[in-house]
């Protein structure tokens, strides 16, 4: 509001907080007509006390309840000294009344304005964005204590089920609370479970300290839907009823808030809409706002389009608001959605950098690494595979006179053509400029090698064929999956099913193929180019293949945490024939991802050279910079003389019929000022003379500014904004099907070998550190002659303490680690038991080679029975053999045989022990025991 010339700043003070009060529902009275009975919440200016007249007392239903000391705006930096002088009118004898002192005081000077509620076991101040509203504080005079005072009443944690690293991050959060810290940093590792950890202390606020409205916000619609999945799961320990039985849980896809949702989900761009008082098109969620150069090198330098106070969501409106992802997308623009509510903040990361720690007032109430994740078995490690090819480190030639197919990127038409001139493409042309189908094909046709031969060398079904891990492929834009998926599906001589693309614009539904990937034995293999980058579960996923570089630290390990997940083997079953447990994942690097230079994105270190695609999603999302407008309108003017009348009249169904020009002109007109000032004078006129002022011509210039910006804006969503995206693109690529590429390496990265190396060191230094503890190592390593002595039982109690004291030395990472640094490689044993028996017989010196247990069953029991029938005679009949077989066959699972073991399956069902006894006679238990010590040689 414009303040008249003559008054003073106190007055000017006086006038802010006014409105404000009014707009957040209390009638401002003067002293002098008090009528307390006039609304629910009545401000009576100049009230008197016993210490002096207070600026400000509030009513609530007729009842003094709180005061406002009101400040001019430049002593802004001094409400905190004022916080004495207002305790001292809170505690004050009201003139006409025997009030108890007043809970509820604030220090404003219209700009900024501090809050205290001395109900709190502590009381301290805070800054609010504005006043609460009277029904607010009248539902918190009725709970009787604070919230922050009920934040005590929480109970202990109920360990039962959790994690330690979730009880840590649970009972520090809460200890935070308690603190009455604002703000609180939960920092774990990718796949560790941050929003089942966020749904437990969701829950125990709501049941025990009777939270009102929790926010969960996140930066995408995906993980939006994700979160709500969680919630609709998560099962308390204390009730056998799911979350969503107990709570209201509301994922908002428009602007209403139901007033009876105790929980709800939203992006921060629909936020930021509702707080802009906007509709936001659903298709401006899906891509991380993070991502836009335009809003944070813009929102680095420059003020951000403020917020105003919005009605429907006062500052109270949520007691908590967590941030999934907070290392993204709470800067700039977007602070101060976060700074609007007057709630608890905490973030939920894997991958802070120095903004969040900061942003977060460096209160990290957890700290779980990957690394951590790791070493506790709770996600699995890591291996990295390269490959190489020539054209992908250099690029190629293609020269003036040779005839190539040139591909309409939209439309993907070809036209064959003889070129003019040379095209020396590099690395970085590829896939874009120019796709060279050798390129893609030698690596697919590599990655497919290396997967039998080196990656995943065990996973031969029962047919002899071949089981393709679960893998995830990152492309770079949608047409390079497409290239990607085709390739695909023709090396490995596969249909339709085996290879999908999982993108928000493909053309089958992307939650139903991501169901299908996660779930389904078909898809193997997914190419994905944004939606499943970063906050989706697939535990299945054993590869991740690396065909784009990516920049962005953050974004990188977000990426990783794809594969990170661990999955029971059961479950893994359900989507694979073959393999038996996930010990590790692998990351395929095609492209040099994992070598090339990384960075924290931080907007600042950004060149300021924003896309179309960056500028039309920053105006979608309701940013009204007069810099965007004219930068967008610039672009637009160029993108018209630039595309061809079809690509125009295709445009017009994008945008409502308008064409560029119009477009265009709508972004110049909303901030030329005498455009403005003509129409505001219009408005004007139809306003008596003599109440006509400078203020209401200010006001009718500002309301016309504000009606030009929406209608320049409306034209722009998702849809519109894909189209111009891709229409202003260039608009063919060279199909390079000359230069044929070559494969220029294949092979672990050289800190996988020397984790494998180190793998191996560790498993054996673990053995020699229990061989005089554990029986069965004892027998291993110091009575090899008694080998024949160890049962089930026993090495069961091996892999029990490994799995406890050592769960990175799981039998079958181990035995990964083995073939990774021995050339020949060894299939794997048909369980983890029969794997662990075999490392040890290597680790300990019995075999020189790593050799599947059972095999070497197989070669001494065949070597046994050859040397029983040299010589005069054959010393087994037929049916002697098959029962000599079946032995052999339970050594192969149990390790040991006894005489009692004859009883059960599968001796029971041929006769048991009786019919041995008739076969064998007096030589029975010679042939036992001499059996368990042949076999186990």
């Amino acid at each position: 509001m414009t303040a008249p010339i003559n008054q003073n700043p106190e007055q000017i003070a006086r006038d802010k907080i006014d409105a404000m009060l009014r707009e957040v529902g209390w009638v401002v009275q003067s002293k002098n007509k008090v009528d307390i009975h006039a609304s629910k919440g009545v401000a009576v200016r100049e009230y008197q006390t016993d210490v002096g007249p207070a600026d400000y007392v509030l009513f609530v239903d007729r009842k003094p309840v709180g005061i406002i000391e009101a400040k001019r705006e430049d002593e802004g930096h001094r409400l905190t000294v004022v916080e004495e002088q207002s305790a001292n009118y809170a505690n004050a004898k009201l003139k006409y009344l025997n009030n108890d002192p007043l809970p509820f005081v604030y220090e404003s000077t219209g700009t900024i304005t501090r809050f205290t509620d001395y109900r709190d076991p502590k009381p301290r101040g805070r800054n609010v964005f504005s006043f609460h509203k009277p029904e607010t504080v009248a539902e918190w005079l009725k709970k009787g204590k604070s919230l922050r005072e009920r934040l005590f009443q929480i109970p202990a944690l109920d360990e039962t089920g959790f994690r330690p690293a979730k009880i840590v991050a649970i009972n520090n959060l809460e200890h935070s609370f308690k603190k009455n810290r604002p703000k609180a940093l939960i920092q774990m590792a990718t796949g560790a479970g941050k929003t089942f950890t966020a749904a437990s202390f969701v829950y125990r606020l709501l049941k025990f300290a009777d939270a009102k409205r929790i926010l969960f916000l996140v930066d995408t619609k995906n993980l939006g839907e994700q979160a709500e999945q969680e919630f609709m799961t998560f099962q308390p320990n204390d009730d056998n009823r799911k979350f969503t039985e107990l709570y209201n849980v509301q994922r908002l896809s428009s602007s209403y808030i139901s007033s009876d949702s105790q929980v709800c989900i939203s992006t921060i761009q629909r936020l930021y809409s509702i707080l802009k008082g906007e509709e936001l098109d659903e298709s401006s969620e899906l891509e991380n706002p993070n991502e836009n150069t335009w809003l944070q090198n813009k929102m680095a330098k420059t003020k951000a389009v403020p917020v105003e106070y919005t009605p429907n969501v006062p500052i109270e409106q949520f007691d908590f608001i967590v941030i999934d992802e907070a290392h993204r997308s709470i800067y700039n623009l977007w602070k101060q959605v976060l700074d609007y509510f007057d709630a608890f903040l905490i973030g939920l990361t894997a991958t802070p950098d120095k903004r969040t720690f900061g942003f977060f007032n460096e209160n990290v109430v957890s700290q779980y690494t990957y690394e951590e994740s790791v070493i506790d078995g709770v996600n699995v490690p890591q291996e990295v595979y390269l490959i190489e090819t020539d054209i992908t480190q250099k690029g190629a030639l293609i020269e003036s006179g040779w005839f190539v197919d040139r591909r309409d990127k939209l439309t993907r038409r070809k036209r064959w053509q003889q070129e003019d001139e040379d095209t020396d493409y590099k690395s970085n042309d590829l896939d874009k400029k120019v796709v060279n189908p050798s390129q893609i094909r030698n690596i697919i046709r590599e990655y497919k090698r290396a997967l039998k031969t080196t990656i995943f060398p065990n996973r031969i079904d029962e047919h002899g064929d071949y089981e393709v891990p679960k893998t995830l492929v990152f492309a770079k834009t949608d047409s390079h999956a497409d290239d990607i998926i085709k390739i695909i599906r023709e090396e490995f001589d596969e249909g339709n099913d085996f290879c999908k693309k999982v993108t928000y614009k493909a053309e089958e539904d992307p939650k139903s193929v991501l169901n299908r990937f996660r779930n389904s034995y078909y898809p193997r293999i997914a190419v994905t180019v944004d939606m499943i980058a970063t906050g989706t579960d697939v535990k299945p996923l054993e590869v991740l293949l690396f065909m784009r570089d990516v920049r962005s630290i953050n974004y990188f390990e977000q990426m990783k945490g794809r594969g990170t997940r661990t999955i029971n083997p059961d479950s893994l079953q359900l989507v694979s024939k073959t393999a038996k447990s996930k010990t590790h994942f692998v990351i395929v690097d095609a492209v040099g991802a994992t070598k090339s230079k990384k960075t924290d994105s931080r907007p600042l270190e950004r060149k300021p050279t924003e896309s179309l695609k960056d500028l039309l999603e920053a105006v979608t999302m309701g940013v009204a910079e007069e810099d965007l407008f004219l930068s967008l309108a610039n672009r637009l003017i160029r993108l018209e003389k630039q595309i061809t009348d079809k690509e125009k009249d295709q445009l017009l169904e994008f945008s409502g019929g308008k064409n560029l020009k119009q477009i265009t002109k709508e972004l110049i007109v909303a901030f030329d000022q005498d455009e403005i000032e003509t129409k505001a004078q219009i408005e004007i006129e139809k306003v008596p003379v003599q109440e006509r002022t400078p203020a209401l011509l200010e006001q009718a210039k500002k309301k016309v500014q504000e009606e030009l910006i929406l209608q320049a804006s409306k034209t722009f969503n998702g849809k519109f904004n894909e189209y111009v995206d891709n229409v202003r693109k260039q608009h063919e690529q060279i199909i390079d099907a000359i230069n044929i590429d070559t494969v220029t390496k294949s092979e672990w990265e050289t800190t996988s070998v020397d984790k494998a190396t180190e793998i191996v060191k560790d498993f054996t230094a673990y053995l020699e550190a229990n061989k005089d503890e554990i029986k069965a190592l004892s027998i291993f390593y110091n009575q090899p002659y008694n080998r024949r002595n160890i049962t089930f039982k026993m090495i069961k109690e091996v892999m029990e303490k490994l799995t406890l004291e050592k769960p990175l030395l799981a039998p079958d990472y181990v035995w990964d680690a083995y073939n990774t640094l021995d050339s020949e490689k060894s299939k794997q044993p048909k369980d983890e038991l029969t794997a662990l028996v075999s490392l040890i017989r290597k680790a300990c010196g019995i075999d020189q080679k790593l050799t599947p247990y059972d095999k070497t069953i197989d070669d001494n029991f065949n070597k046994w029975i050859f040397k029983q029938h040299t010589g005069q005679h054959n010393r087994f009949s037929a049916e002697q053999l098959d029962w000599l077989r079946m032995i052999k066959d339970h050594v192969v699972s149990s390790y040991h045989i006894e005489i009692d073991d004859l009883d059960f399956t599968p001796f029971d069902a041929k006769g048991g022990r009786g019919k041995m006894h008739q076969l064998f006679g007096n030589e029975m238990n010679e042939i036992i025991n001499e059996l368990n010590e042949v076999l186990a040689a």
